[in-house]
């Protein structure tokens, strides 16, 4: 049924394009920037209220921020895409006891941050926002949130920033456009006026975002783990990021899919951030 849906979306793009291509890639952008789902339930809502809340701003988009004090550094979270800070709750707590101090932040259009819309640009701006005021020492990125990360470090070169983690995380933009493009099926003329409107938008055509270019110079220390069995963005993304990222190391699981929500993952970070 979900198959049927996609392709009838993109046969309905496909035939609006055919008249006026522009108004197309318009919708087709809409949909690949507009998330479903990432609000936050009432469990998660229980573990959050926990933390110190304090709401920033971006170019007048709140973001929300949660924070657990620690003795230690502070670390700070950034979840993928259909997400929340939630996600991050038994790493959280058990970051806490470790004795670090944690950040974690909603993204733009989840949780309980602002804007309708979703990029990897304007999460990164958030995230900046966020590390100026609670100084973070390493950032943990899951998914597309390590994508934001690695942006984030590659524009603004925070020295502050000692260590990088990324979970899960796409390379290349355009592998993540080709998957969206082909999963609706869309025609050639509707993908050549996404990308023309892509760089209308964000001032660069699809090639130029690439999270492995964004970490060739990065000095921060980097751990990269990713699932060989990832069938949202796949273990060669991460061999990519591995090439050009040269102060980091790269760790493959087997069987954890995406989310990489596992124990064994969990105490991969603990031993890259204590030593």
């Amino acid at each position: 049924m979900k198959l049927v849906l996609q392709k009838t979306i993109g046969l309905f793009i496909n035939l609006i394009g055919l008249l006026s291509p522009k108004l197309a890639a318009r919708i087709a952008l809409f949909l690949f920037t507009k998330p479903l789902k990432g609000q936050i339930n009432e469990k998660q809502s229980d573990f959050l209220d926990t933390a110190f809340r304090e709401e920033l701003t971006y170019n007048n988009m709140p973001i929300m921020t949660y924070r657990w004090l620690g003795t230690k550094e502070t670390v700070l979270l950034a979840h993928g895409w259909e997400s929340n800070s939630a996600r991050w709750q038994t790493l959280i707590t058990n970051l806490k006891k470790r004795g670090y101090g944690v950040v974690a932040l909603d993204a733009p259009a989840h949780g309980r941050s602002g804007s309708n819309r979703f990029n990897a640009i304007i999460y990164s701006e958030f995230i900046k926002v966020v590390s100026e005021r609670f100084q973070p020492k390493i950032i943990i990125g899951h998914s597309v949130g390590g994508m934001a990360t690695a942006y984030f470090q590659h524009k603004y070169q925070k020295e502050s920033i000692q260590k990088l983690i990324l979970l899960g995380a796409p390379s290349e933009f355009t592998d993540v456009l080709k998957r969206y493009t082909d999963m609706l099926g869309f025609s050639k003329r509707v993908k050549k006026h996404l990308n023309l409107m892509i760089k209308e938008r964000f001032g660069e055509y699809p090639e130029a975002f690439s999270t492995a270019n964004y970490l060739e110079n990065i000095n921060s220390k980097g751990l990269i783990i990713h699932d060989k069995k990832d069938r949202i963005i796949p273990f060669n993304d991460a061999v990519l990021i591995k090439t050009k990222y040269k102060n980091s190391t790269l760790i493959s699981t087997e069987g954890y899919g995406h989310s990489l929500a596992t124990d064994e993952v969990s105490n991969y970070i603990y031993d890259f951030l204590d030593n």
